[in-house]
């Protein structure tokens, strides 16, 4: 039912498919009011609505009419359409007139594609006992009203809403609890109080609680949001569809929408953007006209303007810059940013579903940019290497550093550990005991072997640094500067993080970096595949191959025998069957994932593995990986790219997992 196309971060390109047609996600779900629309929304981009079938459940005529004929034709929309429960009234009024079994019998009746159980939606910063005994509840209507659906064979979708008002533990238990009942889609409710309130902190909370206990193999629709400055925040955390009916309520009040906030008619010189609208008329015209005529141009801005927000977004998921995207509307509003500073604190959470290479550099745009799955990443990867006794911290210049290193070192300073270092203990330097990285912002420290790696060189950042970004970088030198015996630092890197230092290192002269190709390959190997993987590959009688234009290494052999390729958009290793033969000498599951013996045969003619026949995988796997392909038993039978992380591997039973490039056939 529901696919992923592409990954950033947590949000995804989706395809959810229904029986009146396929949606891309993350898209809006505009909601149409039964008896008031006069507005084709399908006209402005729409693929899918809501509206409430409590409204026409109520209202006799259009109860009947609704039974009659069918929910598509009585809103006048062809397209798939999603029906709440009657949960708004009942947060609203404190009570609605029918059963949770009523409204699920109703909504199959009249034919919606996607029908609501009727949940409790408790309202933020309730007692801790309020939002518990409404959450019973909640769960066991969802539980009732997904046996029911079973039991009669119905073709209505079905959403299971995670209520938990803001508490993280009730948000977490009830997603657990509804995933064991296997929902179809999952919204996130009663948020629209938050939004109201600019509280977009603890937005973030009820949403990234939420969506870590929610399956990756199901959509995830955030209620009541539809304006279209939160949408990147929103979708960066993994939602995948939104509802509103701000378009014509914001509408009705003179208020354009746009991704900066709102603005009122009455403040408006110029109009705010490149519509149809904006283009044809003035801030005087709209003011002139007849309010009825008024409300629907502004509407119709409204939707504009929130479906090219959706597009944007989709754009830059495809290209892997959602993250900047996001950082640009987090700064229409202080909360926003907030919001973001916030959601800094998920970075382990994130890095987990970020996909390790993109297509899209890596801009720095601000101190949040710190705090992105990338920069985790490469922190986590230069905690976990292999360190020698001597550290060296060049200066940043040129990329890529090691080609554009002069190795006419003039001056080192010993850096200050430890207090109790003096002048007795001399300060001894050996090359090949020796790590020599360059200082830099975000990525704090880049080893020189690594600097052509994604997205260590295909990155920028401001010459002119910010005091967040350069105490961030010394807090992490300083600590990890522990890891060595002797650390020689550049006085241009002193300077600039403000270190002390005991004296100078007179032997500066004597300092070399070596550049070697073979160690080169070892330590992207290492970073890439884990520790071990470059002693695994590059064994034998190695050749490298260069290209002739730009000199970087292309193919590497064992003789006359390709055992990877460097791609060079991101200096990543592509492996060959030698290459994937030689990484599968490695313990344990590391890089592999595991498939039923039962489509064995495929994988080894080459064909793209289905997640719905993964059985286990590596659970450092990241989308965009090389990996292996194993059966039951361990045996090697081809290699591919992931499209997908491991825990999205194991989750999904629909689409394609990994893209295959060979198989080993079966002698």
């Amino acid at each position: 039912m529901f696919e992923i196309k592409a990954k950033d971060m947590r949000g995804r390109v989706g395809l959810l498919k229904t029986k009146h047609g396929d949606i891309k996600t993350p898209n809006l779900m505009p909601v149409i009011h039964p008896r008031k629309q006069t507005i084709n929304v399908k006209d402005y981009g729409a693929d899918i609505v809501i509206t409430n079938a409590y409204l026409i459940y109520k209202d006799e005529d259009l109860s009947k009419k609704a039974l009659d004929i069918g929910l598509h034709e009585l809103i006048n929309f062809d397209g798939p359409i999603m029906t709440d429960s009657g949960s708004f009234q009942l947060s609203v009024y404190g009570d609605v007139d029918i059963t949770n079994k009523e409204v699920i019998e109703f909504q199959e009746a009249i034919g919606t594609d996607i029908g609501t159980s009727l949940d409790i939606p408790t309202a933020p910063y309730v007692d801790y006992e309020k939002a518990e005994e409404d959450l019973k509840i909640t769960l066991e209507r969802a539980k009732e009203a997904i046996g029911f659906v079973r039991d009669n064979n119905y073709e209505m979708k079905l959403n299971s809403v995670v209520q938990g008002s803001t508490f993280p533990d009730l948000r977490e238990y009830c997603a657990t609890e509804l995933t064991k009942l296997d929902a179809d889609l999952y919204p996130i409710g009663a948020v629209v109080p938050l939004m109201e309130m600019y509280h977009y902190r603890d937005l973030v909370d009820a949403v990234m609680h939420s969506v870590k206990c929610l399956p990756d193999s199901k959509a995830r629709h955030l209620m009541g949001a539809g304006h279209p400055m939160i949408f990147a925040l929103c979708v960066a955390m993994g939602c995948d569809l939104f509802d509103s009916a701000a378009y014509i309520l914001y509408a009705e009040g003179d208020r354009f929408l746009t991704t900066r906030g709102t603005i009122k008619l009455e403040n408006l010189t110029e109009m705010p953007c490149s519509c149809e609208v904006c283009c044809k008329y003035t801030p005087d015209d709209l003011r002139a006209m007849e309010k009825e005529k008024r409300v629907k141009l502004i509407a119709e801005h409204n939707l504009h303007v929130s479906f090219a927000e959706l597009r944007l977004i989709r754009q830059a998921i495809s290209e892997g810059s959602l993250m900047e995207l996001v950082e640009e509307r987090c700064r229409a509003h202080p909360m926003l940013l907030d919001a973001l500073r916030h959601l800094g604190e998920y970075s382990d959470d994130l890095e987990k579903f970020d996909p390790r290479s993109k297509k899209s550099a890596f801009f720095y745009t601000g101190p949040e940019s710190l705090r992105r799955a990338e920069v985790t990443r490469h922190l986590n990867k230069l905690n976990e290497m292999d360190k020698k006794k001597n550290l060296i911290v060049l200066p940043a210049y040129r990329k890529p550093y090691s080609k554009y290193l002069s190795n006419s070192f003039k001056e080192f300073f010993v850096y200050a550990k430890d207090e109790s270092k003096g002048e007795d203990e001399p300060c001894i330097i050996e090359n090949h005991e020796t790590d020599f990285m360059v200082l830099d912002i975000p990525f704090c420290l880049i080893p020189l072997e690594l600097d052509e790696l994604y997205p260590l060189s295909q990155s920028d950042a401001p010459k002119i640094h910010d005091k967040i970004a350069v105490d961030f970088t010394r807090d992490f030198l300083v600590d990890f500067a522990e890891n060595y015996g002797n650390v020689l630092i550049d006085p241009k890197v002193l300077d600039e993080l403000e270190l002390d230092y005991i004296e100078p290192y007179s032997n500066s002269e004597d300092i070399k970096f070596e550049k070697d190709d073979i160690k080169k390959l070892k330590a992207i190997a290492d970073y890439q595949f884990g520790e071990g993987a470059g002693e695994a590959l590059f064994t034998g009688e190695i050749k490298i191959e260069k290209s002739k234009k730009t000199g970087k290494i292309r193919h590497i052999y064992d003789k006359n025998q390709n055992i990877v390729n460097m791609r060079a958009s991101d200096s990543f290793l592509i492996l060959s069957k030698l290459g994937a033969k030689r990484l599968a000498s490695l313990d344990g599951m590391r890089n592999k994932v595991m498939i039923d013996n039962s489509v064995e045969s495929f994988a080894r003619d080459g064909k793209s593995v289905f997640a719905k026949f993964i059985k286990d995988c590596d659970e450092n796997i990241r989308s965009n990986d090389e990996v292996l392909i194993v059966n039951e038993e361990c045996e090697l039978l081809a290699f591919g790219k992931a499209l997908l992380n491991h825990k999205e591997m194991l989750d999904f039973k629909t689409g394609q997992a990994i893209k295959t490039r060979k198989g080993f056939k079966k002698k």
